[in-house]
């Protein structure tokens, strides 16, 4: 039981949560890269992106995991866009601030998401069973390389 949920109720409502943030987070990058502000996606993004994180570390372990530091990390990022957004109102720096959190925090969970797919689908563990193989890395540089390139249109385009 987590949270008085059984553990696979509990799992389910965290993945849940992760494609609502991902999705979200994929259509508010969308409009910054459009240079439009989409407010309630960003709103649901940060949201959901904020409960993904936190759900995150209610997960029995045995220490600390390289899944609590991207959380660790995401909630960071997360806060600072949070704070630019709706205290300073994507004043000054603040507006790239905000853009570069919510880019790296849509990043950090299509990490994640890319890391839960080579683990849990039969076809990607072939792959590469112990995710050091090339095609984890491939996926892994390939996506970073978009959410970098995505990410500097978005903070030349958007502006509140």
């Amino acid at each position: 039981m987590i949270l008085g949920l059984s553990a696979s109720t509990f799992t389910s409502v965290h993945v849940a949560i992760s494609l609502i943030a991902i999705v979200s987070g994929a259509v508010a990058l969308y409009g910054m890269v459009s240079a439009k502000k989409f407010d309630s996606w960003i709103a649901l993004f940060l949201a959901t992106a904020v409960l993904t994180s936190v759900t995150g570390f209610f997960f029995p372990t045995a220490g600390i995991l390289p899944s609590h530091v991207v959380g660790v990390i995401s909630l960071v990022v997360l806060a600072a866009a949070i704070v630019g957004l709706y205290v300073f109102h994507l004043a000054g720096p603040w507006r790239w601030i905000y853009v570069v959190g919510v880019v790296v925090a849509l990043y950090l969970n299509a990490f994640v998401g890319v890391v839960q797919a080579f683990q849990k689908l039969p076809a990607l563990t072939a792959l590469a069973p112990t995710q050091s193989e090339p095609p984890f890395l491939i996926a892994q540089l390939a996506l970073m390389a978009i959410f970098i390139v995505l990410g500097v249109v978005a903070v030349k385009r958007f502006h509140a």
